[in-house]
């Protein structure tokens, strides 16, 4: 009897103090009669209730530097031919000005999204940035959040919380989808009831001349991620995964900034280290496992799957590699299916005069790639000759453009206009799609779609997303398409300019922005701050 007088004084006074553990309500329930049973039966309840309440994505906001290169002008000025261009990589890329980084791109598309959405800051307490592009091997999104809170008190408006958790994630072009899985995850623990801010962005850089010169860009899309989502819910339980180290694939290490000199607002050149056919290589083979993985999951036909999903989003380097990845994963699926899959791959190989049984043997004895490792004698690798030649063969049939054409087409002339995004590259063709629909008028309530996220690497992730009733109106306030309009046409000398660091002085408006205003200097004395960014607001 003294026991269960003292637990029940215990309960008592756990919850007039506000002390984690239990509430008034719990003592005598389901005949709870001490401290420890009320805290279980409450942390029963809160975790079915957290599992029973759906998550995912609210809104999007974009924000894409006004600088655009159009590619046609491009391949003049480099001698490619600007049909070839236009169909293997898009129509036109974004470049950083020099009063940018890709910490005043993220904060002011996180700024867009508060505002757009009429967001409490004050419920906001997981702010997650996926970037490769970060210039601070310290601090990350809270430099952002800092930005972000200076621009809402210019605004008068509430400021994000210092209860706020402030992760980055880097993954190469991933990053960004780390970064919705963590806030999902917050969001099912300790955030529930809370909402969360992701922001992905990135400025895409490649040498002049190289082969991937013409895949740049820059840009940051912000997602605001929450309980009882209003665009659409993601399933993360069926979410299907895949990682393996690939040295050779596309790499930015330190020692590539030895001995360079900044330019202009301490802009470093961030050129990557990259073996073209080698890395596509790696993006068709993560993106087959990471597919079959899901596949497995959710205990269905991965070929009626692909056939039946009404739309796909995939990370887009170019225009070109989202088609041909889901084109592969579509034949991997027939390959392992039942008869009559293995009968219209069958079909496939025959116009490509390939043998439907050397096909499958070859799929079977995926990943070949890990074998597969590039030399200096032998830098291309192509892990799957004989299913690329079929590939080929598929492509010229009309199942192509309903498996592959028309799960990709949202949202698909928009991102035609960006390059590639990086982290922001995903994200950004979702919040085109969204877009794109309701322009459409098409009704995706209730449908799935599928984003599949890569990252040089190589790693990837497939997450099935369901659209919710009314997500017509979160879709209304995205914006992605007035982002696009702002545009000020750079010419071959601009380009050049911009793309070696240096300063255009550009007469523009600049209202609703962050800039970056100066760099520290001082390497010593009472405070250092050397190759530190300051960074201002404009009202």
């Amino acid at each position: 009897m003294w026991e269960k007088q003292l637990n029940r004084r215990l309960v008592t006074t756990w919850c007039h103090e506000g002390l984690p553990g239990t509430r008034k309500s719990d003592i005598g329930r389901s005949g709870c009669t001490t401290a420890g049973e009320a805290v279980r039966l409450r942390t029963a309840e809160e975790t079915d209730r957290r599992m029973s309440t759906p998550t995912g994505v609210s809104g999007f906001a974009a924000y894409f530097p006004p600088y655009r290169v159009c590619l046609d002008a491009w391949s003049e000025w480099t001698g490619n031919n600007p049909e070839k261009i236009r169909t293997v990589v898009g129509r036109g890329f974004r470049m950083r000005g020099p009063e940018q980084s890709v910490y005043t791109l993220a904060a002011t598309a996180v700024l867009r999204l508060i505002r757009n959405y009429d967001i409490d800051p004050g419920r906001v307490t997981y702010l997650g940035f996926g970037t490769e592009s970060s210039t601070d091997n310290s601090a990350g999104a809270v430099i952002i959040k800092g930005m972000v809170n200076d621009g809402l008190r210019t605004l008068g408006l509430p400021v994000l919380p210092r209860a706020c958790e402030v992760p980055e994630f880097k993954h190469a072009c991933l990053g960004g989808v780390y970064a919705i899985k963590g806030a999902l995850r917050y969001l099912a623990t300790d955030g529930a009831g809370d909402q969360a801010i992701v922001v992905s962005a990135d400025l895409a850089q490649y040498e002049r001349g190289s082969t991937g010169e013409q895949t740049q860009g820059a840009g940051a899309v912000a997602m605001l991620i929450e309980e009882n989502p209003r665009l659409a819910t993601l399933s993360l339980e069926h979410t299907g995964k895949s990682s393996d180290y690939r040295t050779f694939d596309f790499r930015k290490p330190f020692l590539r900034f030895n001995e360079t000199t900044p330019g202009h607002l301490g802009h470093l050149n961030d050129f990557p280290l990259f073996n073209g056919p080698y890395s596509s290589a790696c993006y068709l083979d993560a993106t087959v496992v990471a597919l079959r993985d899901m596949f497995r999951k959710m205990d269905v036909s991965a070929a009626d799957y692909l056939r039946n999903v009404e739309a796909i989003f995939m990370h887009r380097p170019y225009q070109r590699m989202p088609e041909t990845g889901l084109a592969l994963a579509y034949l991997f699926a027939l390959g392992e299916g039942p008869a009559e899959d293995i009968a219209e791959l069958a079909r496939y190989c025959e116009l490509a005069g390939e043998s439907l049984e050397a096909v499958r043997e070859e799929m079977r004895s995926h990943p070949a790639i890990g074998e597969a490792t590039p030399t200096p004698q032998a830098p291309d690798v192509d892990p799957f000759p004989k299913t690329m030649s079929v590939l080929r063969s598929f492509r010229a049939t009309e199942m192509f453009g309903a498996v592959v054409g028309h799960k990709l087409r949202l949202g698909a002339e928009a991102v035609s206009e960006l390059g590639n995004l990086y982290t922001a590259s995903l994200p950004a063709w979702l919040a085109a799609g969204f877009e794109d629909a309701l322009n459409r008028d098409e009704d995706l309530t209730g449908k799935e779609l599928l984003m599949i996220g890569y990252g040089s690497g190589d790693a990837a992730e497939a997450i099935p997303m369901h659209v919710v009733p009314g997500w017509a109106e979160a879709a209304s306030r995205i914006g992605v398409a007035q982002s696009l309009a702002d545009v000020v046409p750079i010419d071959r000398e601009q380009y050049e300019i911009l793309h070696a660091g240096g300063y255009l002085d550009i007469e523009r408006s600049r209202s609703g922005e962050f800039v970056v205003s100066h760099i520290g200097e001082r390497s010593d004395g009472p405070l250092a701050d050397a190759g530190i960014e300051y960074h201002r607001f404009v009202r």
